[in-house]
């Protein structure tokens, strides 16, 4: 890293990279590393400023994650967030201990300080997003309290050390000000200077794969999306014929995917690319189980074993390249820190322990629509960079319960009119992800004066910027008549549809 950046320790929050994110869309570098990274490395990265996440744990603990005490004596500004606040109290003689009243979600906060540069721009009271059950009882030795909410001490401050601390994420949306106190972090305390872009990412990423490479060969599932395309894209850039791509036809797909993406890729875009039908293979794998993160791993590994026998076509081939991003690594496991393991997801969580590859996963350190923005420097079109996410899982985490081809083909038809008809609306590009989650529930219904007895289904569509937070899609009444009517009326095997309305957190977007 060079000189005019940000580190971030990693404690563990869910949020971690999000706030690398917020730094990066200032125009400042931005890393995470883990917590227990050695300080001669953090020196020699010489940051302009650390940022202390977010974490589940509570710092009076025995076995809680801690740092050396020396990085607050480098003379490099500090701001702790949540846990890196009762950590830095913790650590340099104030006391923190288990909250009388916990706070978790929306939170006025009240400033006491209105002249400190911590707080230019944002008003004397504004909403935070709380997340602790922990609160700083005792300030350390040096700080004075510079804002408040009913409960808790929340904003504490050293200025002659430049050392902040905040009790809730000023990273997430919720927080309404939450970036600019940040933004005030990183330039009216750490002087950061705006150096940094898309481009930059590009130009080092392109380095990266071809010194990572070398003259050995890479395959890549190029499913369509946006994540695999622009990481096909990237690497193709990087290393040309070197790369070779798979779309594999899981039977899990959306409406005429595979046509779709071999003629965008194989004819307009000149990459190589071939389609495996693999249709029979997942479905049989995956009868009779109902458990969402056996899906995920059945679906994830019998990827891994389709590449395994392209291996023996393609034995030069040593990487598997996937089109990873960071909200699927943090859901999934815990890479830098200690965060909790929301869901697993394919291209992180269901890899056979003895994988033959080395695994290249370029965008790994990017979020959705930090990866739009590369595809569009990239010269992607926008309308194969504006397409809204689809899982790796595909339709097999968006059938509840036992996945079967007759209810695959069902859901492929009911998600098919929705996302026709938010374009029709020209609704599509307002909201983020849109897509029909079919229940195993079955209820009885009335057509043509006949009973039924068919499936229900459940339209879900969400608003995010990060795909870390999000809230539903207030869709006019209308349109979602039409749409109910639409698939009641012309997809056999549904009668009866319901609308989701539930935010993350504490839902998650997708179902399973």
């Amino acid at each position: 890293m060079k000189k005019n950046s940000i580190v971030i320790l990693d404690f563990g929050s869910q949020y971690n990279q999000l706030i690398a994110r917020r730094v990066r869309e200032m125009g400042v570098y931005a890393e995470v590393v883990p917590y227990f990274e050695d300080i001669e490395k953090i020196k020699e990265r010489e940051p302009n400023g650390i940022i202390l996440s977010g974490g589940p744990a509570s710092v009076y603990l025995d076995d809680a994650p801690t740092i050396d005490k020396e990085i607050y004596e480098l003379g490099i500004p500090v701001l702790g967030i949540c846990y890196g606040m009762q950590l830095t109290m913790h650590l340099l003689g104030g006391k923190v201990a288990k909250a009388d009243k916990q706070e978790f979600g929306k939170a006025e906060l009240l400033i006491d300080d209105k002249k400190n540069p911590f707080f230019d721009c944002v008003p004397d009271q504004s909403q935070v997003w709380m997340s602790h059950g922990d609160h700083v009882t005792e300030i350390a030795k040096g700080f004075e309290k510079i804002a408040h909410t009913d409960s808790s001490i929340a904003v504490v401050c050293d200025t002659n050390r430049n050392f902040y601390c905040v009790q809730f994420h000023p990273e997430v949306t919720h927080s309404v000000y939450g970036k600019q106190m940040l933004e005030n972090f990183v330039f009216n305390v750490a002087k950061c200077e705006k150096n940094w872009s898309m481009g930059n990412y590009i130009e080092s990423t392109v380095e990266e794969i071809r010194e990572k490479v070398g003259d050995r060969k890479v395959i890549l599932a190029l499913s369509g999306g946006v994540d695999s395309s622009v990481a096909a894209v990237l690497i193709h850039k990087a290393i040309g014929d070197q790369l070779s791509c798979f779309f594999v036809d899981t039977g899990l797909m959306r409406k005429d995917e595979a046509k779709k993406v071999m003629e965008t890729y194989g004819e307009h875009y000149n990459i190589n690319i071939e389609c495996i039908d693999a249709e029979d293979r997942f479905l049989s794998k995956l009868a009779g189980v109902s458990d969402p993160e056996e899906k995920r791993k059945i679906i994830g590994n019998e990827f891994i074993y389709i590449f395994e026998d392209q291996k023996k076509r393609f034995k030069d081939a040593d990487f598997l390249a996937q089109g990873t991003i960071y909200p699927d690594v943090i859901e999934s496991q815990s890479v830098k820190g200690p965060s909790a393991t929301i869901k697993s997801h394919h291209n992180v969580g269901g890899l056979p322990e003895e994988m033959k590859f080395e695994l290249l996963e370029p965008l790994r350190e990017l979020f959705k629509d930090e990866v739009r923005q590369v595809g569009r420097e990239l010269g992607i079109p926008d309308h194969m960079i504006d397409r809204h996410p689809f899982p790796g899982p595909g339709l097999g985490i968006r059938i509840l319960g036992e996945v079967t081809r007759e209810k695959a083909d069902i859901l492929r038809e009911a998600d098919d009119i929705f996302i026709e008809e938010l374009r029709n609306e020209g609704l599509y590009s307002k909201v983020s992800q849109a897509f029909v989650v079919l229940l195993p529930v079955k209820s009885v219904g009335v057509m043509g004066d006949e009973r039924t007895y068919e499936y229900t289904a459940v339209l879900r569509s969400a608003d995010t910027t990060d795909f870390m937070t999000a809230t539903w899609s207030r869709l006019p009444y209308d349109f979602l008549e039409k749409v109910s009517n639409r698939i009641i009326n012309e997809v056999k095997g549904i009668n009866r549809m319901t609308y989701d309305i539930s935010s993350k957190p504490p839902a998650t977007i997708e179902w399973e």
